[in-house]
């Protein structure tokens, strides 16, 4: 056997190591791995990766170049060259979502910011490269369209969605979203006057909530994003009970009174059995355009300090921005990422999150969720 051909078998013996960020698997098991080069020294590869990690693609790839001249030291040059891995999600549960992860976006109590922080949150990921829906659960509160400046009333429609066993159509609502730049959006807000109060009891609430994933045609997502009512109601039993929620994202505000009610939303996660992915600190410092000095105006580090407590990731922290709130009351979410101020943060906390649910899955890869029929 040649020199270059142990090269290569060293090689495709630690590519084996390595682990995909979405499934947790082997890249050579998933054909991830493609146009080995090896030249002497020299190695060069494609590795292919789906758009659900897309946010943390250059860390991957500097990783397993890591991971290849650790084991390898011989080596001089590696090339890693990144292309996209089609893959597409299987369905979710009860309702058959077609996502790959569930994010759920909730607060111990209103007035946070947690509605700015979950189009911030789907707005990043879809501009990291991610196929992303965004679900307006906060029905008596929504604020989802205004803030991103959507109106419209969602298209419905009868699809067939296949055929029964006299060979007879079987037809289904489907519940077209409304599409903010190629983000998919679905919310109360849209069926009812701005001013008029939704006042539901809890199976109204369930009605719609379960209406919304299921009925909506979100086409194959890596995320859908759900922004959830504040405080410790119903709507997370229901999603529980409908789907396996990837995980929930806790936003909270420095100051005690509001840390109090964050870990009462912990707790309610965890008692729903829904895994918490994070800990966001919204308007966690003001950074004055004048002088540059920062100012605690309501404490600093309290949200990680609880994070802490509970062996919770900390995603980061959102600074009190003048720009941020015109933005969000103009409907003008997405601008935020061009404002450097707050971009760098709301960067950070997307790309926190993404790799939380890689180790997640390099800890436990998912298994197979099979929908209930």
């Amino acid at each position: 056997m040649s020199k270059s051909e142990l090269q290569r078998a060293d090689i495709e013996a630690v590519l084996a190591e390595f682990k995909d960020p979405e499934t947790g698997r082997s890249i050579t098991q998933l054909e991830q791995v493609k146009a080995i080069q090896v030249e002497g020294a020299n190695v060069s590869l494609n590795l292919a990766l789906t758009s659900h990690s897309a946010p943390i693609w250059e860390e991957t790839r500097n990783n397993l170049e890591t991971l290849l001249r650790s084991r390898l030291p011989g080596l001089s040059q590696v090339q890693i060259e990144i292309s996209e891995h089609e893959r597409p999600p299987v369905k979710l549960g009860q309702v058959g979502l077609t996502a790959k992860s569930v994010i759920v976006v909730g607060s111990g109590k209103g007035g946070v910011g947690k509605s700015t922080i979950a189009a911030s949150l789907a707005l990043g990921l879809q501009r990291a490269g991610c196929k992303v829906g965004l679900m307006d659960a906060d029905v008596y509160g929504p604020s989802i369209p205004h803030l991103l400046g959507a109106s419209g009333r969602p298209e419905v429609s009868e699809k067939q969605i296949g055929s029964d066993e006299a060979g007879n159509p079987v037809v289904a609502r489907r519940i077209t979203p409304i599409d903010v730049g190629g983000l998919k959006v679905i919310s109360i807000g849209f069926l009812v006057p701005a001013d008029k109060a939704v006042i539901w009891r809890g199976p109204m609430l369930h009605g719609s909530i379960t209406s919304f994933l299921r009925d909506t045609d979100w086409g194959p997502l890596d995320y859908l994003v759900i922004d959830m009512p504040p405080g410790t109601g119903d709507v997370a039993l229901t999603l529980s009970q409908s789907l396996p929620p990837t995980g929930a994202v806790i936003v909270c505000t420095p100051q005690d009174v509001a840390l109090l009610d964050a870990v009462k939303a912990i707790r309610m996660f965890q008692e729903v059995r829904i895994p918490v992915l994070g800990v966001v600190e919204n308007m966690s410092y003001f950074l004055c355009p004048d002088n540059g000095k920062r100012y605690n105006i309501f404490g600093n580090g309290g949200a990680k300090k609880k994070a802490q407590e509970f062996e919770i990731p900390f995603l980061g922290e959102i600074p009190i921005n003048i720009q941020l709130r015109v933005n969000g009351d103009e409907g003008n979410t997405g601008a935020n990422f061009n404002v450097p101020e707050v971009a760098s943060p709301l960067e950070k906390m997307c790309t926190q999150l993404v790799r939380e649910i890689a180790s997640k899955h390099q800890e436990e890869p998912p298994l197979p969720s099979l929908s209930v029929l």
